[in-house]
């Protein structure tokens, strides 16, 4: 026996005899939870096989170990770097780096690794994402050369606005044929036992996505989530076959359009306060979006008690532009309070950083909610998160954080997505958290967001690194 284990061996004997008022099983626990908290992941297969084993009544506990268990795996898929590959992944974006700097960029929180089994680790993109925040803070300044995806932009945004002069309604719809396939890894589900795959589908209850049109499925039996769910998905199954992966596939048809509402003309009535709508989404959604104190901190501290709505997020939407840097994220389920984390490495992928634009908005009593899916420009087609704020007398309207200002001395033009949102979108969510329809049974690969789409079988949840998926797009169909 190794000798880690002998030692978590010694502590359950002593934590039982000392703490002889708890019941066993919850100490057990609290030992597999320290074990997780601590970075000791080699620990946790062994103290949930002891939970298993001597208390199987205690399904709860169960539960939640095995949830851990399978949470500290992908944490270690997530940091998989030792340092000698992170400093190789550094040297060949060129930038100089020897003990000095690495300290320097540890103090500004600049790099992102963790003890894991008492071996340091680094994140799988912690070179890319320390290259972003070069650029971004020191950077900033410099003279950049136009992007053709910004210039592009920038056009596209322009037409949404000249086409949004006189109404409140989208415009400038783009058709679109979308292939989806998910490929299951050969072998990761035993011969014959069923796969159950979920993947996305278009929100068919918003006015920015219409004429959506099913083309064919890799199955003949399919079903539609009701549009009541949070998440849309599409619904199949297939048996495993030795040495074959299992492939998914979903094609179709759907028209999205921009939308964008004039600052200039928007004049927000006052909150029905007692309606269902206002209570729903200005009330907290732990642990997500939740008033933390560093939340109404910062909020409070950005713009004053009798600020109007609108002016609100837009000096919100102005501080992230000048302070939070959009960087690669850890994926979802490993993070307890992605706002929190936001505010303390000062950096974030869209969905953390829209996750605590929300709270914040929230926490002032102003409506909003998220909304996501993915960004399908041509050649730059992406997951994506964003938000909808609410304005009584107005409605519902578009609100993306980690869009930049763009390059236009046009101030309506320049902060187009405080209040507007280009045509090339696919929405899938209404929100966070939601179920599955039908429901899943295990662990979610991705509990939170819904955008890859999620695959198990009656053994367990099958995750990120079993399947992979692939969108194809062709514009104008």
């Amino acid at each position: 026996m190794k000798s880690g284990r002998l030692f978590a061996f010694i502590i359950i004997i002593l934590l039982f005899q000392s703490c002889r008022n708890t019941p066993e099983p919850a100490a057990l626990f609290r030992i597999l939870e320290n074990e997780y908290e601590n970075g000791n992941f080699q620990e946790i297969p062994l103290l949930l096989d002891s939970l298993r084993t001597r208390f199987p009544n205690e399904e709860g506990l169960i539960s939640m170990a095995d949830s851990l268990m399978q949470i500290s795996e992908r944490i270690k898929l997530d940091f998989s770097l030792t340092e000698d590959q992170f400093i190789q992944r550094i040297e060949a974006y060129r930038i100089p780096v020897n003990d000095s700097i690495l300290r320097v960029w540890d103090s500004k929180k600049w790099t992102e690794w963790r003890l894991i089994d008492g071996q340091k680790r680094y994140y799988r993109r912690a070179a890319s994402n320390l290259r972003l925040l070069r650029m971004f803070y020191e950077n900033r300044d410099a003279e950049k050369s136009p992007d053709p995806e910004d210039i592009a932009t920038l056009r596209h945004t322009e037409g949404i606005i000249a086409a949004s002069e006189k109404t409140r309604d989208p415009v400038c719809p783009v058709s679109m044929t979308i292939n989806y396939t998910i490929r299951v890894n050969p072998d990761v589900v035993p011969e014959g036992e069923t796969i159950r795959c979920w993947m996305p589908w278009p929100r068919t209850d918003h006015l920015r996505q219409q004429k959506i049109e099913f083309l064919s499925a890799s199955g003949k039996d399919f079903i539609f989530s009701p549009d009541s769910m949070i998440h849309k998905s599409v619904y199949m199954e297939q048996k495993a076959r030795r040495g074959s992966p299992a492939v998914f596939s979903v094609s179709l048809r759907y028209e999205s359009s921009g939308q964008f509402i004039n600052p200039e003309r928007l004049k927000p009535e006052p909150y029905n306060k007692e309606s269902s709508l206002y209570r729903k989404y200005t009330r907290e959604e732990p642990p997500q979006i939740r008033f933390s104190e560093g939340v109404k901190k910062l909020a409070d501290s950005l713009a004053a008690p009798d600020t109007g709505p609108f002016e609100t997020a837009r000096l919100f939407y102005m501080w992230f532009k000048e302070n939070i840097p959009w960087t690669g994220a850890l994926e979802y389920s490993t993070m307890a309070d992605m706002p929190a984390y936001v505010l303390e490495n000062m950096r974030g992928d869209c969905g953390m950083q829209t996750l605590l634009y929300i709270s914040m908005l929230r926490y002032r009593g102003i409506p909003a909610r998220w909304q996501s899916g993915w960004t399908v420009f041509p050649d730059h087609e992406n997951l994506h998160d964003w938000s909808e704020i609410y304005f009584e007398g107005t409605g519902w309207i578009p609100s993306d954080i980690t869009y930049d200002l763009q390059a236009s001395k046009d101030k309506t033009v320049r902060e187009f997505f405080i209040s507007g949102i280009d045509s090339y979108r696919l929405i899938l969510n209404n929100g966070i958290s939601g179920r599955l329809y039908p429901e899943k049974i295990h662990l979610r690969s991705e509990p939170y967001d819904f955008q890859r789409g999620e695959v198990e079988w009656k053994g367990g949840n099958l995750y990120f690194d079993k399947w992979d998926y692939e969108i194809s797009i062709e514009y104008g169909k």
